[in-house]
């Protein structure tokens, strides 16, 4: 069974390019870490909207790429990713990369919370990152 991997819209008409490669590529990040598929919606927002939700839910005061919303049990991952589509353009563009490899960068953040890696300590940032470096480069191979 492929990942239930949905994506929606909060306020913004962002419409995700390659969206059946990345539902393989999450589904395939899911086994890779010995977990299994549940239901993961990606909802693409405006700044704005996730600024709201930082305040309403965990109490930050910050614009931010992603917040995630874990819903998993046991093996099961399930969540919702809401995406700042303005922040992940920003980043881009401060980062000097193309939109789209940010996007991924921020989808395999979001995903890999729910597996259960951490970035609160210096330690588990570097891991991270370490594991999104990683997920973007395999990404390459879905969407040749």
């Amino acid at each position: 069974v492929l990942l239930a991997l949905s994506f929606h819209n909060a306020d913004h008409g962002f419409r995700c390019p390659n969206r059946r490669a990345i539902r393989r590529w999450v589904h395939d990040l899911t086994l890779q870490h010995d977990k299994k598929d549940g239901d993961l919606s990606v909802i693409f927002c405006t700044d704005e909207y996730l600024l709201k939700m930082n305040q309403d839910h965990l109490q930050h005061d910050y614009y931010t790429d992603i917040i995630t919303f874990d819903y998993s049990e046991g093996l099961e991952i399930s969540g919702d990713l809401f995406v700042s589509v303005d922040r992940v353009r920003d980043n881009a563009k401060q980062s000097n990369v193309l939109f789209f490899n940010e996007l991924i960068r921020v989808i395999a953040h979001g995903h890999l919370h729910l597996i259960g890696y951490k970035d609160k300590r210096k330690a588990d940032q570097a891991e991270m990152r370490s594991q999104e470096d990683r997920w973007i480069a395999i990404f390459k191979n879905y969407s040749a």
